[in-house]
């Protein structure tokens, strides 16, 4: 009787063991990948939004944002976790006062 109630569990826990191997797994290893890509932003990397703007970062600031600029004068500021991905990654731009 004991047997036959753990063989009615086995199914289910092979149900879990391949969802965490499909799903969870491959999800947790892609959220590691975009936290260190987001924590790698400098000036002048070429980046894009998840909201689809594709701009320059200017400024990298310590409250988990970043300035982005969209056009000649057109800046915006952006949480880091929001951007989706990182078109060029360049040297850092100069500071105007150098």
């Amino acid at each position: 009787m004991e047997g036959n109630a753990l063989a009615q569990f086995v199914p289910l826990i092979l149900i879990f063991a391949i969802m965490y191997f499909l799903l969870i797994r491959p999800q947790q290893k892609k959220l590691k990948e975009h936290q260190k890509m987001v924590d790698a932003l400098r000036r002048g990397d070429m980046v894009v939004t998840q909201g689809g703007l594709i701009g320059k970062v200017v400024k990298v600031k310590e409250s988990n944002e970043v300035e982005v600029e969209l056009a000649e004068g057109v800046k915006v500021r952006v949480v880091q976790s929001t951007i989706a991905n990182v078109l060029s990654k360049t040297e850092p731009a100069k500071a105007a006062n150098d």
